[in-house]
């Protein structure tokens, strides 16, 4: 690849497949984007490992990470292992913190283990946990992004979601956050670009504005 071609690597969210990025168009003179995939967790694996896991898949030195909603916190973790020119995460959290109050009290009472998994092979219970309630009308409409719905990955990304602890972040990070978001509501979150009108699926939905903003967001130093 030239050397003065930025690699962009976009990780989903939760349950989310690649295709949730088919709008985002960068300058391809300028960038190269490659999408990851979420793998099937192993048994007992950490977050921390299983970031190292998917990173073996990112080919390029020097690399930007993109991670949507809990792709963002496994960006961060990946950033743990290796080196990169720089992390964007959209609709996501940057800390424990920054979670809201009732994901605080499913980790304090472990009601996040209580969630029936089985049942995400229903389109409407994946829909519900991955995008928020909202969504209920655009069901059909998202059937093709919602396409992890192994119940094994669910359990992993459930409670590693809830149960994330990390308390201080890079500050080099980018967050990127929309002021509509049900799932991380704006209240909660600190030091981000926010987008008028954003919800938590707006990497699907406001994509005419990443791909206005992205090029100048991931070149500014």
């Amino acid at each position: 690849m030239n050397n003065d071609i930025v690699p962009v690597y976009l990780m989903p969210g939760m349950a989310a497949n690649s295709s949730i990025f088919e709008h985002i168009k960068l300058p391809e003179n300028q960038f190269q984007i490659h999408l990851l995939e979420w793998q099937i967790p192993l048994d007992n694996e950490s977050i921390s490992d299983y970031a190292l896991r998917i990173s073996k898949n990112i080919k390029h030195a020097n690399s930007v990470l993109i991670g949507v909603s809990f792709g963002g916190v496994l960006v961060q973790e990946i950033a743990k292992h290796i080196a990169l020119r720089k992390i964007i995460i959209v609709s996501s959290v940057k800390s424990m913190h920054e979670l809201p109050k009732r994901m605080h009290i499913a980790k304090a009472t472990k009601a996040y283990k209580l969630i029936p998994t089985q049942l995400a092979r229903d389109i409407n219970v994946l829909a519900k946990y991955a995008f928020g309630s909202s969504v209920v009308k655009r069901l059909e409409l998202y059937k093709k992004y919602l396409s992890v719905n192994n119940p094994k990955y669910l359990s992993w990304a459930i409670e590693h979601m809830i149960c994330w602890n990390q308390v201080e972040y890079n500050p080099k990070i980018v967050h990127i956050h929309g002021d509509n978001d049900a799932v991380f509501p704006i209240k909660n979150i600190s030091n981000c670009i926010i987008v008028k009108g954003g919800t938590h699926i707006m990497i699907i939905t406001k994509y005419m504005w990443f791909n206005e903003n992205l090029p100048n967001i991931i070149l500014k130093k």
